[in-house]
């Protein structure tokens, strides 16, 4: 993500360059600082700390697992190129390796097969591009190196572990916003099948000023009601390696109540409609930008309620335009109805943002919305 990202924030501060007809060496030098620090996460002391948190969490459910970069070399010199790899934890010492020539692109199965030997994870099979018919891989020692082949070609890799954080992880409510959880209270939420005085949310309060449903605690959701807006939310998921599909990690955020931008541990798989990032049953992300399950993730939802005439006939449908670690994965995606397992209700009228609680110790932080 983060050279997909320097590419065109290079590319729009180019065009902004050249449209100005008188520019120091120093301002050029100023935009492209800009520019760049913008695509790599969070900056400064505030950046470096949340970087070591998902290194650290990473690394206490499974250190194998994650995203790792570096580049391919044919073994006569003549050729090379960039690799990435993400790596996802099945569970029981089994692995499976997506190996993309960029983040941030649809994977193709079946990927590279691994196993855990001792304190090494071994992979096997053809999977870096349509170049190479067989690879034979290894992560030892906090690298991931192998070798490849085709008739008449051979060559070799070397990756090592990055951390690609949101841009927007972390960031602070503007001037109007409405906070919804600052990570002391649930004074904002409620459950949402209850009658007053007994809607008491039953959710836990965790470290890092963060919340997840206990056991049968059942769905929050917001005691104000809105229509049109502006959400920022962030998530974790758990580290559930032995789980598959919709067991693992499931939960949802809901707008108006009705509309639900799915978060699920899809790390890694095609990005569909119910996975991590899809507007549920509706339409699949552009991309899965999901990251490794125990990292922090942000969504950046912008949010328009349906419209109708004074006949109560809708004149448009409810729109979402979804940014999810920063990366655009819906455009003004219209929903139509509700989608499933929603609260339902009358489109016409405001209601509250809806988390729900499907089972899994999904922890949410820092959610804030601006109205529009």
């Amino acid at each position: 993500m983060i050279e997909q990202l320097k590419k065109r924030k290079t590319f729009k501060c180019r065009l902004e360059i050249q449209g100005c007809k008188a520019i120091t060496l120093i301002s050029i030098l100023i935009c492209l600082s800009l520019m760049l620090s913008s695509c790599t996460g969070p900056a400064g002391p505030a950046g470096n700390q949340l970087i070591q948190e998902a290194k650290d969490s990473i690394q206490s459910a499974d250190n194998a697992m994650g995203d790792w970069q570096g580049s391919w070399t044919l073994d006569d010199g003549t050729d090379s190129g960039p690799l990435v790899a993400q790596v996802i934890a099945l569970g029981k010492g089994e692995y499976r390796a997506n190996c993309l020539e960029e983040f941030d692109k649809r994977a193709t199965p079946p990927g590279l097969n691994g196993r855990l030997d001792g304190e090494t994870v071994r992979f096997t099979g053809k999977a870096i591009s349509d170049r190479f018919e067989y690879v034979q891989g290894k992560i030892e020692g906090g690298k991931f190196t192998g070798t490849f082949s085709r008739p008449e070609e051979k060559g070799s890799f070397a990756l090592k572990k990055v951390i690609r954080l949101s841009p927007t992880l972390g960031a602070k409510p503007p001037k109007g916003a409405i906070v919804l959880f600052d990570g002391t209270n649930f004074d904002q939420w409620k459950h949402p099948k209850k009658k007053e005085g007994e809607d008491e949310v039953k959710w836990e309060l965790t470290e890092g000023r963060a919340m997840r449903p206990r056991r049968g605690a059942g769905s929050i959701i917001t005691r104000r009601q809105f229509a049109d807006v502006k959400l920022h939310i962030e998530f974790r998921t758990p580290f559930q390696p032995e789980k598959r599909g919709q067991g693992r990690g499931n939960s949802g955020v809901y707008l108006q109540g009705r509309y639900e931008v799915q978060v699920l541990d899809s790390y890694g798989l095609e990005g569909k409609s119910n996975e991590c990032g899809g507007i549920y049953g509706v339409k699949e992300p552009l991309v899965n930008m999901c990251a490794p399950p125990t990292q922090w993730q942000t969504y950046d939802i912008t949010f328009h309620a349906p419209r109708f005439d004074g006949n109560g006939k809708m004149k448009s449908k409810p729109t979402l335009t979804v940014y999810h670690n920063g990366v655009l994965v819906h455009d003004k995606t219209e929903a139509g109805g509700a989608t499933t397992a929603s609260l339902g209700g009358d489109a016409a009228k405001p209601e509250g943002i809806y988390l729900q609680d499907h089972g899994n110790p999904v922890r949410y932080r820092n959610i804030w919305v601006v109205e529009l």
